[in-house]
């Protein structure tokens, strides 16, 4: 499991890649939609910028101005600053490269936010995977046992799961197997990472997540 001190680095190099990703979007890739339900290009890029330069202090005001519902205050900062110019994203994000600001949630959930949404990003538009290996696993360690915001434990509960590209595995029961990247989609309620995935517990994951 990696140290906090480990992640930091490894949230910085996804931010940097993810705005690399951005920077290269034409206007109609930005506002084509992404895996994240309802939201474009431009809305969960703005959304990573959120987390990005959140602070303890800003989530909670941000919370109870949202009456403590957190998926409204997510929608809503995604909004407010998916309304920034694309340029103004990207550089605000890349500002983002050093610095190790974070709401009230644990440092794996900051990188696991950045790895999954960029693929949200870069997977409709058949962009290739940015994202290190490394990240990818230590996302898949924190989501196998989270409950909130994402139900990753609830969605693989029973099964076990093995990546075919990493030395990672995790569960007992029916197997599902495949890239390491698909499994944390699938882990995560993308029913695009299903599509990379096989083995006897494919279905009941599929069923879980649909």
């Amino acid at each position: 499991m990696a140290t906090a001190a480990q992640m930091w680095p490894m949230i910085h190099s996804e931010r940097a890649s993810l705005a690399d990703t951005l920077d290269g979007l034409n206007s109609d890739q930005w506002a084509s939609p992404s895996l994240c339900a309802g939201w474009s290009v431009q809305l969960t890029a703005a959304h990573v910028l959120a987390g990005a330069e959140q602070t303890g202090f800003g989530f909670m005001k941000g919370l109870a101005s949202s009456a403590f519902r957190f998926n409204v205050m997510m929608d809503k900062d995604a909004h407010r600053l998916g309304a920034l110019e694309q340029r103004v994203i990207v550089d605000r994000l890349r500002a983002r490269t050093t610095t190790t600001n974070h709401p009230p949630a644990p440092i794996a959930a900051m990188l696991a936010e950045v790895v999954v949404h960029s693929a949200d990003i870069r997977q409709p538009l058949g962009l290739p995977n940015g994202s290190s290996m490394d990240a990818v696993v230590a996302s898949l360690n924190m989501f196998k046992a989270a409950s909130f915001p994402v139900a990753g434990k609830k969605h693989v509960e029973g099964l076990r799961l093995v990546a075919t590209d990493a030395d990672w595995s995790h569960g007992t029961g029916p197997e599902v197997t495949g890239p390491a990247l698909s499994l944390l989609l699938a882990m995560t309620g993308r029913s695009s990472g299903i599509d990379a995935l096989g083995g006897a517990g494919v279905g009941e994951l599929r069923t879980r997540i649909a």
